[in-house]
């Protein structure tokens, strides 16, 4: 997106324009009290074959044949399980994405997972969706991380009330600030569990200001917060202040004693992600995820140093440098693959590739170009491509 099409379309946000929140014709007492909804027990036969884990804090509908979730807030925190999406076209009217959902009792959702990690050394992969996401469209995404990262554990996707609507940034940025409690609370006991031992954190977009202050809250209030079994954060397209993080945020979260511990961050940026030049339009200052310049001085002698105009997060200065690297940023500038630049993670070979070895450890790989800046790396480019090549290699699911 140009700077002038950022401009036009930031006015129409801020303001909320044709995007305001609407009740619906059902009350929501109605949609969630069918006890499928509030289970006492587990019902084996629905959980059989629901693979990946939920929890969410958007209201369910369950009046329907399938249950569903919806883009409102929810009277409670519920815990499912779900399998991948499923495309089904009706008699009449447009295809549908439906996913197999199921909820369970905290209880027995949280036995489940406990032997779902048991099984695989107690690793966890949990998934944060950022702005405009409906469940569908981040289950679709689970299952595409899951296919292509081969991740060793279970997936839990986090779901909170995105609207899934391109001019429902303001409301999407309130409901995620409104779920800060119930992420964090969730993020604590999941990694005081003594059967979990690594839990590696992947979030997109606006799910990174979810992700950063819940992992700062259970650093601190954590009695072994220096060894902290979250180990391994990955940031795609964070949707954050770029001076913000570099200020506070990176000091806390990558304090030298838990980076020598194997804390570590990876950043996935583009200077061609539309959806952030939006953000920085609305907020003012760069993202942590686009390496745009907002120092016109800083632009001109990068220029005369014969380097591209792209200016990233720095990294944190210690008194007494750590003896492991936490803190890495890999430039999809010239990899971006797809119209808005905003999810190059699952979106472009290259970046594809270099996303899934980042989950399963990596903190190096022969494909990342050095530049410059000792933390930053871009990535080699495959060439053109096709979008079925994309989809292959990408591991993506129904469209």
């Amino acid at each position: 997106m140009g700077r002038f099409s950022a401009i036009l379309l930031a006015p129409l946000v801020l303001s909320g324009c044709g995007v305001a929140v609407e009740y619906g014709d059902i009350p929501h007492s109605q949609l969630v009290e069918n006890p499928r909804c509030n289970p006492d027990k587990s019902d084996a036969g629905a959980i059989a074959g629901k693979d990946y884990f939920a929890v969410t804090s958007r209201l369910p509908d369950c009046l329907g044949e399938n249950v569903s979730l919806t883009n409102h807030r929810t009277d409670r925190v519920r815990y499912a399980r779900f399998a991948p999406p499923e495309m089904i076209k009706p008699s009449k009217g447009k295809k549908q994405t439906i996913v197999p959902l199921a909820f369970q009792p905290e209880a027995d959702w949280w036995s489940g997972l406990r032997d779902a990690a048991n099984l695989r050394k107690g690793r966890v992969l949990l998934y944060v969706h950022g702005y405009r996401e409906t469940f569908p469209s981040t289950a679709k995404d689970t299952v595409q991380i899951a296919a292509l990262s081969q991740f060793d554990g279970p997936i839990i996707q986090y779901s909170w009330p995105s609207q899934g609507e391109l001019l429902s940034y303001a409301v999407d940025e309130t409901n995620m600030y409104w779920d800060e409690r119930n992420f964090r609370n969730f993020l604590t006991k999941l990694a005081r569990l003594e059967w979990v031992k690594e839990i590696v954190i992947v979030s997109h977009s606006l799910g990174a200001r979810l992700v950063i202050p819940a992992v700062e809250y259970v650093d601190r209030t954590s009695t072994n917060a220096d060894a902290s079994n979250i180990s391994n954060i990955i940031l795609a397209s964070p949707d954050i202040d770029r001076e913000d993080f570099e200020r506070d945020i990176a000091e806390e979260v990558l304090a030298a004693r838990r980076v020598n511990n194997d804390r570590r961050i990876t950043v996935y940026a583009s200077l061609n992600d539309k959806a952030l030049a939006v953000s920085r339009a609305l907020h003012g200052y760069p993202r942590l995820g686009s390496p745009y310049c907002f120092n016109p001085f800083e632009v001109k002698e990068l220029v005369a140093k014969s380097q591209a105009a792209r200016c990233f997060a720095t990294k944190t200065k210690y008194e007494t440098q750590p003896s492991k690297t936490g803190f890495t940023i890999i430039d999809t500038t010239d990899v971006t693959s797809g119209g808005s630049g905003h999810s190059d993670y699952l979106r472009s070979i290259a970046a594809c590739e270099d996303f899934a070895a980042a989950v399963n450890g990596a903190r190096t790989r022969s494909e990342r170009i050095a530049t410059p800046n000792a933390h930053v790396f871009q990535l080699k480019s495959v060439g053109k491509v096709t979008k079925e090549q994309v989809a292959t290699a990408c591991k993506r699911v129904v469209e």
